[in-house]
C-alpha cells in the first residue's frame, strides 16, 4: 500500500473540525428515517423492533 498519512496530515491541517448542532442533524436525518418507515413496514416493525430491544435491556 502506499504512504498516504503524509498527504492526509497536510490536506486537513489547515480545517477546523466542524460540528453540528443537534437539532441540524435531526431535521437531516428524520425525512430519511421517514421514507424508510413508510418504505419497509410501516410502524409496526418499528414497534416490534423497540419492544425488543426495551426486553433485551430488561425493560
Amino acid at each position: 500500500m502506499a504512504y498516504t498519512a503524509g498527504r492526509t496530515l497536510v490536506r486537513t491541517r489547515g480545517t477546523k473540525a466542524a460540528t453540528r448542532h443537534p437539532l441540524v442533524a435531526a431535521a437531516m436525518a428524520l425525512p430519511l428515517a421517514t421514507l424508510l418507515v413508510v418504505v419497509f413496514g410501516g410502524w409496526e416493525a418499528v414497534v416490534t423492533q423497540a419492544s425488543s430491544v426495551g426486553v433485551m435491556l430488561g425493560r
